[in-house]
């Protein structure tokens, strides 16, 4: 198929959206004036123009023109219980009325430390943050305080917050640590250079799972090979669960039966509020105890009532270990039978993840890294997000797809017939299977 094509069938696309969606056109270009791209969060920027989204309750979202959708995304994994849940509203109206600064320890903040401890049990004692982002870079200076040494082994695909990002090289907007950058999933590379590099390396950092570059999980045999690397040559192993906390009851790292040093956790555990935690070994998070230790840890909202009460509340009453479960459950049988309908219809085209979180991919064969996925038409994904649009879905524009509790099986449903009216449109323009 002609390259030219794809571009006809996206600026078609992008000039139904212009037409539908006036009242969010006039928003993005009011806001522009004040801020650059009328954005202040690079993912949810998209051409022409994003929606301007005015409203949300359970699973459904409504846009500045009057349209609902069916929510996919849930704030990119934070949004597991939806929008304005009863028992997270009243936990937080709760705590306001007890007032919301309160300037010194209070009652809500040990309750959530140890629910989250109790569940996570490779978390021996945590402290609290602002976004899973500070939690990484909090998680990173304590290991390289707690060895001594400089040189943090990351990998390529890595997101770990807004200031953490890897290609094949740090990104532009990464904090100026020594990285030493290695592909995700090759156990042979790992071994090698995390021996050679091993008296240098304070950590080895990663998630289980890699969320943000398409949903690629970490083979059993590469996450037990980076343990007993870690092991041997000194360093910490930190596990980036800020999204993989929630694919099963009590994290993906403890169904994997990999225990981490550190963890890093965010997204939904603040109960839609801001939050991040790192935690783990007791010896290492001694160095924050103001009693004895040598390191500083500030942040003036870390412990702040409204995240205190939303996510005890949260993880108490709505997503529980037996919640965490079951959703994981129903986004595996939603991607079975998503990949099964790919492959009937001969395309090129599957969902990689693991349970409640998974993104489309337009490549056959197994997806083991970001570099499986260099030749992806991103024509295509874009395509696919304003097809979705166009049947009330709203998901992002990369592929992601993120189930939340209040998701019904009818919206499934009809996420799976978009994907087959998707396919039934633009036949001619995937890539067919081999």
């Amino acid at each position: 198929m002609a390259h030219s094509d794809i571009d006809q069938a996206l600026a078609a696309a992008h000039g139904r959206f212009t037409e539908s969606n006036p009242a969010s056109h006039r928003q993005f270009e009011e806001q522009a004036r004040y801020m650059p791209g009328a954005n202040s969060r690079s993912v949810l920027f998209y051409a022409p123009f994003p929606l301007t989204i005015a409203r949300g309750e359970g699973a459904t979202l409504w846009d500045a023109d009057g349209h609902r959708y069916a929510d996919f995304i849930a704030e990119y994994t934070a949004g597991v219980y939806g929008h304005s849940a009863p028992e997270i509203r009243e936990a937080v109206v709760g705590a306001m009325q007890g007032g919301i600064n309160l300037t010194g320890h209070n009652l809500l903040e040990g309750r959530l430390a140890r629910l989250i401890c109790e569940r996570f049990p490779q978390i021996e004692q945590l402290r609290f943050t602002n976004s899973g982002t500070e939690a990484n870079l909090m998680a990173l200076t304590a290991a390289l305080h707690f060895t001594g040494r400089r040189k943090i082994v990351v990998f390529s695909g890595g997101y770990h917050g807004g200031v953490l990002g890897f290609g094949a090289k740090p990104s532009p907007t990464t904090v100026p640590f020594d990285f030493l950058v290695l592909p995700y999933n090759d156990t042979q590379t790992a071994r090698e250079q995390i021996d050679k590099h091993g008296p240098e390396i304070a950590a080895v950092l990663l998630e289980p799972m890699q969320g943000a570059s398409g949903c690629i999980p970490g083979r059993l045999e590469f996450l037990q090979a980076l343990r007993e690397s870690a092991t041997r040559v000194g360093a910490l192993l930190i596990f980036d669960e800020v999204m993989t906390s929630r694919l099963a009851p009590h994290g993906l790292a403890n169904k994997l039966g990999i225990r981490s040093d550190l963890t890093t956790l965010g997204k939904y555990i603040g109960g839609g509020m801001s939050f991040g935690a790192f935690g783990g070994r007791a010896d290492v998070m001694a160095l924050f105890d103001p009693r004895t230790g040598p390191l500083a840890h500030s942040g003036t909202f870390n412990n702040n009532v409204l995240t205190m009460a939303a996510g005890h509340a949260g993880l108490t009453k709505l997503f529980t270990p037996e919640a965490a479960g079951a959703l994981a459950d129903r986004g595996d049988a939603m991607r079975t039978r998503l990949d099964a309908l790919c492959a009937g219809e001969g395309v090129a085209m599957q969902f990689t993840g693991i349970g409640s979180l998974m993104n489309a991919h337009f490549v056959a064969g197994e997806v083991r890294s970001t570099d499986d996925l260099a030749l992806v038409d991103a024509r295509l994904r874009q395509l696919l997000f304003f097809h979705l649009l166009s049947e009330g879905i709203y998901t992002s524009p990369r592929g992601f797809v993120v189930l939340s509790l209040p998701l019904t099986d009818a919206d499934i449903d009809r996420y799976v017939a978009a994907i087959g009216s998707f396919i039934g449109e633009y036949r001619a323009l995937l890539p067919r299977a081999n």
